[in-house]
């Protein structure tokens, strides 16, 4: 039976994750670096309890989950000379929904073994929606009966939760997940375009395309917020950016793997291997820049400004 629950990192995805979990009547103790994020509140209100420190949040868990930022912050958090690998009991099972690729994964992963912990790599998709509402999916790798036995867990958080292999086999979907989102969003802000040129009215894109063979969760979710310049990230900007670098970073691996195609001309030139991925990279990195690079904070569909930006200057 799962007597206490540590969670860490209470952002726009782990706060509301974990408040989820506490309404289901889990005992959560949870952290966050900042503790004067307003996304704790969510946590909070609920009658999730605030740890004042990582030991404090971790030393009688039996499940911890985490929900960070980039590589260097799950590595810290997890198995840095502070983290909460020195404080956790023996056996304790650690769930990290960052996305983080692979290797990473992998990394920690076997770090925490080594110290007698159990782990599963869990990135999930959905964005701030999904986290509110407890439909996201998640993509697990790791032990399969680890997963099994906390499958309540995660049935909490998502709706849809799929064993994807070994540790690091949720992250290597996760980055093909994003790889696909980031593409639909230039497809996304074109298509907004075109109907505002045409007078169509955005709404019936989304009513009459969302129902068909075009139809995708950012349509649906997204569509008119990119139609009406509503920028509040559910998903930032700067994490989309982080993940297509892991992709990017996978892409240059593979390429220097085969030597078929590293001495090809496309694999010195990721725009000529992977353009799409390239083009929105591109575009993100265009409207991260803007408003003194407080546009990295705005949510991916922000893009169009990229696309706006072209207007004016064209």
């Amino acid at each position: 039976m799962i007597q206490k629950i540590a969670f860490l990192g209470l952002g726009v995805m782990g706060g509301a994750m974990s408040a989820n979990l506490v309404k289901r009547g889990y005992s959560v103790l949870g952290w966050n670096r900042s503790q004067d994020r307003p996304t704790i509140a969510s946590f909070t209100s609920v009658g999730g309890t605030l740890a004042q420190s990582l030991s404090e949040a971790v030393s009688d868990a039996d499940v911890v989950f985490s929900c960070l930022g980039d590589v260097p912050d799950v590595t810290e958090v997890l198995i840095g000379e502070q983290g909460a690998i020195h404080f956790v009991k023996n056996n304790a099972l650690f769930i990290d929904t960052s996305t983080i690729g692979s290797e990473a994964a992998k990394t920690i992963g076997n770090a925490l073994m080594q110290r007698g912990l159990r782990f599963l790599d869990a990135p999930v998709s959905g964005g701030d929606v999904g986290a509110r509402n407890g439909t996201l999916t998640f993509m697990v790798g790791g032990n399969t009966e680890d997963l099994q036995e906390y499958l309540s867990l995660f049935e909490a958080m998502g709706s849809n939760i799929k064993y994807c292999g070994a540790i690091g086999s949720g992250q290597a979907v996760k980055l093909c997940n994003q790889t696909l989102v980031s593409v639909y969003m230039l497809a996304l802000c074109e298509t907004m375009q075109i109907a505002e040129k045409m007078g169509v009215d955005p709404q019936l894109v989304v009513d009459v395309c969302g129902s068909g063979a075009a139809g995708s969760w950012a349509l649906t979710n997204l569509g008119m917020k990119v139609a009406k310049g509503d920028y509040q990230a559910g998903f930032a900007i700067k994490h989309m950016l982080k993940d297509l670098r892991l992709v990017r970073e996978i892409s240059q691996e593979i390429h220097q793997e085969s030597d078929e195609i590293q001495n090809s001309p496309i694999a010195k030139d990721f725009a000529a291997a992977l353009p799409a991925i390239a083009l929105a990279m591109q575009n993100f990195q265009k409207v991260s820049q803007m408003d003194d690079g407080q546009g990295a904070e705005q949510g991916t569909q922000a893009m169009i400004r990229a696309y706006n930006l072209f207007d004016r200057k064209s």
